[in-house]
């Protein structure tokens, strides 16, 4: 798989339930949430306006998408009924056919815009790892069919040596009739 297919065959809506165990708090959460992931156009403004910041040319990017969230939370102990949401811009900039870097204008773990690596494994498995001012994130996404995913992910101190979170999601794609 290249990032081209991934983009591909990521884009739309999907249903995620995430479990996550932050070591770091002694605490369990579960996350149902809605993603909405849409590709946009190289010529896009808000590319356009994100490479400039970044002093990166238009030409060396490769199918820049947009990444829409609302998830609500059994972790939010004062308000169980809010909802956090968000969008990102990620834009790949590939180096080979399974190799690259992808800008995000929000993080994962924090939220600052960031530049991650990316691989693809054999099997088709996208591996970002983004390291951070105060951690260093690794996520995991693979296709266990055209409308289920799963996503994985660590979360470690900015050093490497401790874990500081982990999560498990299965992500399903809503489809149109």
């Amino acid at each position: 798989m290249n990032i081209e297919q991934f983009v591909a065959r990521s884009e739309g809506q999907w249903r995620a339930m995430r479990s996550a165990h932050a070591l770091a708090f002694k605490q369990f959460e579960d996350v149902v949430s809605t993603i909405k992931i849409e590709r946009l156009a190289s010529n896009n403004q808000d590319v356009v306006d994100y490479l400039a910041l970044q002093s990166i040319a238009p030409g060396s990017i490769s199918s820049p998408f947009q990444m829409t969230w609302q998830a609500e939370s059994d972790w939010e102990p004062d308000d169980a009924t809010a909802v956090s949401q968000g969008t990102c811009i990620l834009i790949p900039l590939p180096e080979t056919e399974r190799t690259g870097q992808l800008l995000r204008s929000t993080g994962y773990a924090e939220a600052e815009s960031a530049v991650s690596s990316y691989n693809f494994l054999d099997d088709g498995t996208f591996i970002l790892k983004t390291v951070y001012s105060q951690s260093i994130a690794e996520e995991r996404i693979w296709f266990l069919s055209e409308h289920v995913r799963c996503r994985s992910s660590v979360l470690r101190t900015s050093e490497g040596s401790g874990i500081l979170q982990t999560s498990f999601s299965s992500e399903i794609r809503r489809i149109e009739n």
